[in-house]
């Protein structure tokens, strides 16, 4: 047996690039019960229910019967066949109603322009003498119903008025999108730009559009009047049968959604004789023929080409591109801040080392001094803010393609932090580097730091006293320096130190190379010359690879023993 669901009352949401105006829905609404299932009395004086004599009964109502439930009606003016109303409507279709065809026939009715169009368009209805429905009609976006229906009242007092928000808010929900016209400049042949970052004098459209997020919605709804035949029309007896809802990004809601194989939806008059109906709503606009689609597909690749061009245009030609083969590295970066040091009013020293195959054009600034910053006290660590900003860019370039055995390292920065009192005494507070990551984004970075002892209780005295201490004569040492021609690895053995802070530093990276534009060999060239400047880190990611393969081939070793014994 079939199991009867109730109706969805929800809202459904369609996305369409089709133009709103080819839009169609088809409503059918048909009254299923009314007084000829209600039971009525029955009898030969009086008058019943529906009009039927009934004889005068006593307080016993012996006489009285009632009629039972779907026998025939005896009451000539109700009818036992069914009222079916069908309408197909259009996108902002008004149709009148009985009540409103009263209303704009008298033009004394009228005091706007939309009353007197509504006048004029009741006019030639009465003189053409046919309705398009019997009960289904429709609000447009611009009907008085649509403005009160879209008011938020905050409580259920019919004295209640909208507040300055509320309608401010409606009128923002129902602005519409200006048309944006082609200009160009009185002397050059070019187009304006079609948004403005800049406006001197706003109007209010401008401020609603800017300081409220709202998207634009026009709104239609479709009625129903369920008066009935032998009473006058009325505002409480119209019924939103759907509301729909289209914005400007293509957006279409529908309240409720179509039937599509769901029962119809039921709605119950409040008035006394509490008839019953049933309506169904139905996409009917019309499909696209196969010529039409290919037609629509080939307008919106002309349309893209278009808009291609025109940001061409408008970015020009003389975007710098990098030569075949060379990487462009665009860091932009931010000395945070440094913590736990020994003194106060703290300032950093830093540059670049570019190692083998990189470049810098001389124009870049590959060093710089932060300001002298004052700690303060946060969650008992001594931290000095900087917000120091810095920017440069390098470029890569190996020639030597077939030495498959170098793995150039990417460039590194290198920091020295040092300290300054009021009797004008320097200190150095620490020594590090970071190694420039090898993938572009944004990263945040916290480098250590370690200076020199002192050979005894001497530096320490004077490092207090008169300032001063052990100082590194090549800041690269920190490191491995490039003029280094050892082993890859240097011993530092016996070189004493002391542990200092940290400094905090934030690099956003970009990545430029004509490499990532060949779509066909992007894969391959990209990876090996990603893999080049990772170096060590990508021999190391590759270890561990390996080092998991071996233990999960161990593991299958040991159970395949197992399984066997």
């Amino acid at each position: 047996m079939a199991e009867e669901s109730e109706a969805d009352f929800g809202t459904a949401y369609y996305r369409s690039r089709d133009p709103i105006k080819n839009f169609r829905i088809r409503v059918t609404i048909k009254r299923v019960t009314g007084l000829s299932l209600v039971p009525t009395f029955s009898g030969g004086g009086g008058v019943g229910l529906v009009g039927e004599d009934i004889p005068q009964a006593g307080p016993s109502h012996d006489n009285v019967e009632m009629r039972p439930i779907g026998s025939k009606q005896t009451n000539n003016n109700a009818s036992t066949s069914p009222e079916v109303d069908d309408y197909t409507y259009k996108w902002q279709e008004k149709v009148f109603n009985q009540r409103e065809i009263d209303l704009y026939s008298d033009a004394q009715n009228c005091f706007n322009p939309l009353d007197q169009k509504y006048h004029e368009e009741v006019v030639e209805l009465r003189e053409n003498g046919t309705r398009k429905t019997k009960r289904l009609f429709s609000y447009v976006d611009h009907d008085r119903f649509t403005n009160m229906d879209e008011q938020c009242l905050m409580t259920t007092s019919p004295t209640e008025q909208p507040s300055y928000l509320s309608e401010r808010m409606t009128n923002v929900r129902r602005r519409k999108q200006r048309e944006r016209r082609k200009e160009r400049y009185a002397d050059a042949g070019v187009f304006l730009p079609k948004s403005n970052l800049m406006v001197d004098v706003p109007t209010e459209e401008d401020k609603r559009a800017t300081h409220v997020i709202d998207t634009p919605v026009q709104t239609m709804h479709i009625m129903a009047d369920l008066a009935s035949a032998e009473e006058k029309s009325t505002v409480t007896d119209e019924y939103v049968l759907c509301t729909i809802k289209y914005d400007a990004h293509g957006v279409l809601s529908v309240t409720p959604d179509f039937n599509h194989h769901r029962p119809a939806y039921t709605i119950i008059t409040e008035s006394g004789r509490r008839d019953t109906y049933e309506y169904t709503l139905s996409l009917a606009s019309e499909k696209m023929s196969r010529r039409e689609q290919d037609r629509e597909s080939k307008m919106y690749k002309e349309l893209y080409q278009r808009h291609t061009e025109y940001i061409g245009a408008m970015v020009g030609h003389e975007f710098e591109q990098v030569p075949t083969g060379m990487l462009r590295m665009c860091v932009f970066g931010e000395i945070v801040s440094a913590k736990n040091f020994e003194y106060d009013n703290l300032y950093v020293h830093f540059f670049v080392e570019l190692p083998q195959y990189w470049s810098a054009d001389r124009s870049q600034q590959l060093s710089g001094v932060t300001q002298t910053c004052a700690t303060k006290e946060i969650d008992k660590e001594d931290v000095a803010f900087f917000s120091y900003p810095f920017e440069f860019e390098v470029f890569y370039k190996n020639e030597e393609t077939s030495d498959n055995d170098v793995l150039p390292g990417l460039p590194q920065i290198f920091l020295e932090v040092l300290s300054i009192d009021s009797w004008l005494r320097y200190r150095t507070e620490g020594y590090g580097y970071i190694t420039l990551p090898s993938t572009p984004g944004m990263h945040t970075l916290e480098v250590n730091t370690w200076r020199p002892a002192g050979r005894g209780a001497n530096d320490d005295l004077r490092r207090f006293f008169i300032g001063g201490s052990p100082e590194l004569e090549d800041p690269t040492y920190t490191s491995v320096p490039i003029t280094y021609e050892g082993d890859k690895v240097i011993s530092k053995f016996g070189f004493k130190t002391v542990t200092m802070g940290s400094v905090s530093l934030k690099l956003n990276i970009l990545h430029q190379s004509q490499t990532f534009m060949d779509r066909a060999t992007s894969r391959k060239r990209v990876g090996t010359l990603l893999d080049k400047l990772g170096g060590l880190s990508m021999q190391a990611s590759v270890t561990s690879v390996l080092e998991l393969f071996q233990r999960a081939r161990k593991r299958m070793q040991a159970a395949r023993e197992t399984l066997a014994s």
